[in-house]
């Protein structure tokens, strides 16, 4: 049997799930569990330990318990693990586990002779946790410490200034263990990311063309990096540039993945010498053999320009028309009479290619719905096309070209819509000077 830990007999820990620390001088005083927003190691309130250990032969007690600024550490019981899942709240900084205690469904005796441990790691795997052993069984502590307990401590050598000072260092390598985990998978995540940014915003292959190209990209999920929407420009052997702008519906990280498998494919497709209905007839079925979901569908605005740059051919896949600006000309959509269904929604559908003059010098927009969504105010009006071309018509009024132009039109419409947009925006600026 387990020798018992020294602690004041006049607690009812059992019933009030708090034991209570001597305070030298003074009467005891019943502390209740309280329930926090988080786990904070560097709180300035007290410390709280919860011991769980079975003691048939009385209430257990610990000696009493100092922070570093000392003041008294809270002490919570609890006899098997139902009663500790209880009394687990969030202001508990450490448990301290008796390894004798046996685990819920193993015999005496038998099993993993860590199953315990385990089972609190993963009840509680965001609180420093301290293993009790017997004396001289520092191979079972040190097995503990691999298993993922902080420290090991041996149950008969046990004291106030011992547990104390192990109760501190536990929690502090709890925070440090979490830090370092936290960063390492902030790593990952941004290699990931940087993987998918490089196959969902791509350098465009223009070398041999005049024209200037420009892109900004802004997803609307909070704390991503990329969304659903995709962009590319290609210039193929005979001097035609195909630009595109698509648009998968949703913004997880299943919908990134499904745009750069179609920016991808697009870009394939098109050096192979495809284009217009016969492109997007394959873009479906590559969406369709690809998607995860039947309801999952992708719009797409895909237009290829004349070498001599003065004409492009158009296709809409439920996407929004182009925005074209000339010089001495306000801005103004590109037709948009034979746009065909979304990607994805009806087989066999079609997607007539339009023929549009664009003349010698010209900007040519293409963007995803993100741009014209956002609200205008609190209201419930949207920026919509038309509020869209008018913004864009008074930028180039003021002499904002490429880039700038870009960053002033999506800075624009965040600020319309009061604050961070909710859906992925993509925006992409072809340039055509003489």
């Amino acid at each position: 049997m387990p020798v018992p830990i020294p602690r004041p007999r006049a607690i009812p820990a059992v019933e009030s799930g708090q034991a209570q620390v001597a305070h030298p001088g003074g009467p005891s005083r019943e502390e209740t569990p309280r329930k926090e927003a988080k786990v904070d190691n560097n709180a300035a309130t007290n410390l709280t330990l919860l011991l769980i250990e079975d003691d048939p032969g009385g209430s257990p007690i610990v000696p009493d318990l100092l922070d570093t600024t000392g003041k008294p550490i809270r002490v919570r019981t609890a006899r098997n693990l139902t009663e500790a899942e209880r009394l687990l709240t969030d202001d508990v900084h450490c448990i301290l586990l008796d390894l004798a205690l046996a685990a819920p469904g193993r015999a005496e005796g038998g099993g993993d002779e860590l199953a315990v441990l385990r089972h609190v790691l993963e009840l509680a795997p965001r609180h420093a946790v301290l293993a009790l052993t017997a004396s001289g069984d520092a191979e079972r502590g040190a097995e503990a410490v691999r298993v993922g307990a902080q420290d090991y401590l041996f149950r008969d050598e046990l004291d106030g200034w011992l547990l104390s000072r192990a109760i501190r260092y536990a929690v502090e390598r709890k925070r440090s263990d979490t830090a370092e985990r936290k960063l390492a998978e902030g790593r990952l995540r941004a290699q990931e990311n940087r993987r998918l940014e490089r196959g969902l915003l791509p350098t465009p292959l223009l070398d041999g063309s005049s024209l200037r190209f420009a892109a900004r990209y802004r997803p609307g999920r909070s704390r991503a990096l990329l969304g659903g929407d995709f962009y590319d420009t290609v210039r193929t052997p005979d001097g035609t540039v195909h630009a595109m702008i698509g648009d998968v519906c949703g913004h997880g990280p299943d919908e990134a993945a499904l745009g750069v498998e179609l920016r991808i494919a697009w870009r394939a497709l098109t050096l192979a010498g495809l284009c217009g209905d016969e492109l997007l007839n394959t873009l479906q079925q590559v969406l369709e053999h690809e998607r995860g979901d039947d309801e999952i569908f992708a719009t797409l605005c895909t237009v290829d320009i004349a070498p001599d740059g003065r004409r492009a051919g158009l296709c809409l896949a439920g996407h929004p028309s182009p925005l074209i600006a000339r010089p001495g000309h306000r801005p103004r959509l590109l037709p948009c009479d034979n746009n065909g269904p979304a990607l994805g929604l009806l087989p066999g559908a079609r997607w007539p290619r339009t023929q549009v003059e664009l003349g010698a010098e010209w900007s040519l927009m293409l963007y995803t719905d993100g741009l014209i969504e956002g609200r205008v105010g609190e209201g419930r009006e949207r920026l919509g096309q038309e509020g869209m071309v008018a913004m864009v018509g008074r930028q180039l009024a003021q002499g904002l070209r490429g880039e700038e132009l870009l960053q002033a039109a999506v800075n624009e419409v965040r600020e319309l819509n009061g604050g961070e947009l909710t859906d992925d925006v993509a925006v992409v600026l072809l340039d055509r000077v003489p």
